[in-house]
């Protein structure tokens, strides 16, 4: 199926990027091979060149990959995708298809804290300096601008404390300083949010979470332009091979099939969790886009058509101490399962302060609003009511 046809979401999720073999074959196959061959030298000389279109070796093309990318640019509105090995690995090859020495980038400082490390520990090791700035302080944003500046980088709803940023007022600030806005989409995906319609250039994915949605497989893609993904950010992909498997490809297949679906009872769900939690006397703040009291719900329900399955809390007095009540909370949990994974079908609960901003400075998780007191979950597909029980016992033991 061309992406190029106007089908719905849910139909392109299903059928997008398609094309059977001679076999005809119903389910898209598993395309396991490394290398592909020949009729001629000619033939081959004119696949490697570019004349000639088609398969060359999976590192860079592959029909299963290339399903999962084509299927999930018609989802997102992009032209074209570029899958990755990992969520992080669709971040570091932007990096270095589009960054050269003395460039600059504008970061929030409320992103995903694998992503911090990459940039301070990383990417500046190549001369490319790195401002943070508040998520929602859009005069900030503006003003962090440089003439080195190639890009804006941020998560929305961001990662733990769900801060939405308003995308399109940041691709009018973009736009006006000629610089790109890159946006991680990984905890609405495009059944709630779709950031290239807002104006963004450039949309990033770990499909490792609600892509796939059952906890089975690490991968990346990078969507936008064909101008901006094709070029610098395919051509690192191919020369480089930090590239998705075709396995992996196809099991995102399969995950986007239900993603509209899952993405609803995931939001339903934390929605119903999130109004509970606020109800309970041992917790200071809920962070969730759904929640009236959320600062940004307005701009949530404007850009979002629902807040995602992700919400985070703080225990009280989990501002100045915290980790004990917590890490109690957690060890008392029998349902959640204790990991730093998202996006699944089972419920996670993680301390982000330990575990996936653990490596952050105690001064960066505190402008990033990372207490020591704070929880994030993941709300999955159980019983809503299983999940408040789950945590009613370890509140209950905070009591103790």
């Amino acid at each position: 199926m061309s992406i190029d046809d106007e089908y719905g979401l849910d139909t392109l999720a299903v059928r997008g990027g398609q094309i059977r073999t001679h076999e005809g074959e119903h389910s898209e196959p598993i395309f396991a091979t490394s290398s592909y061959v020949y009729n001629s030298a000619a033939q081959a000389a004119a696949r490697f060149s570019g004349d000639e279109p088609g398969n060359i070796y999976s590192r860079f093309t592959n029909p299963t990959v290339r399903t999962f990318e084509e299927r999930l640019a018609a989802m997102e509105g992009g032209e074209r995708c570029v899958a990755t090995a990992s969520g992080m690995a669709a971040i570091a090859t932007t990096c270095y298809g589009l960054l050269q020495q003395g460039d600059h980038i504008v970061s929030s400082r409320s992103i995903f804290g694998s992503t911090v490390v990459l940039f301070n520990n990383f990417i500046v090791k190549f001369g490319v300096d790195v401002s943070y700035v508040s998520q929602t302080d859009y005069a900030a944003w503006e003003a962090a601008i440089t003439p080195k500046t190639r890009f804006l980088f941020l998560e929305t709803p961001s990662n733990p404390i769900t801060e939405v940023a308003d995308i399109a007022r940041l691709a009018d600030i973009a736009k006006k300083h000629h610089c790109l806005l890159i946006v991680d989409n990984c905890f609405c995906t495009p059944a709630l949010q779709k950031p290239l319609e807002l104006g963004a250039d450039i949309v990033i994915h770990s499909a490792t979470k609600y892509l796939d949605g059952q906890g089975r497989c690490i991968g990346g893609a990078i969507i936008g332009k064909e101008t901006v993904v094709g070029d610098a950010i395919y051509g690192f992909v191919r020369t480089a091979g930090p590239s998705m498997s075709p396995f992996n490809a196809w099991v995102f297949l399969k995950g986007l099939e239900t993603l509209r679906i899952r993405m609803k009872a995931h939001s339903d769900s934390a929605l119903t969790l999130a109004r509970w939690l606020e109800a309970q006397d041992c917790v200071e703040q809920v962070n969730y886009p759904g929640l009236e009291s959320h600062p940004q719900h307005e701009l949530a329900c404007q850009q979002q058509k629902a807040f995602g399955g992700v919400l985070s809390f703080l225990l009280k007095g989990g501002e100045s101490g915290g980790k004990a009540s917590a890490w109690t909370v957690i060890d008392n949990t029998r349902l959640l399962s204790i990991t730093a994974n998202l996006g699944d079908a089972k419920s996670t609960i993680t301390h982000p302060g330990t575990t996936t901003h653990g490596r952050l400075s105690d001064e960066a998780k505190q402008e990033a609003g990372i207490a020591p007191g704070l929880l994030r979950i993941s709300v999955g597909l159980e019983d809503v009511n299983d999940i408040k029980a789950d945590l009613a016992r370890g509140f209950k033991r905070l009591k103790t």
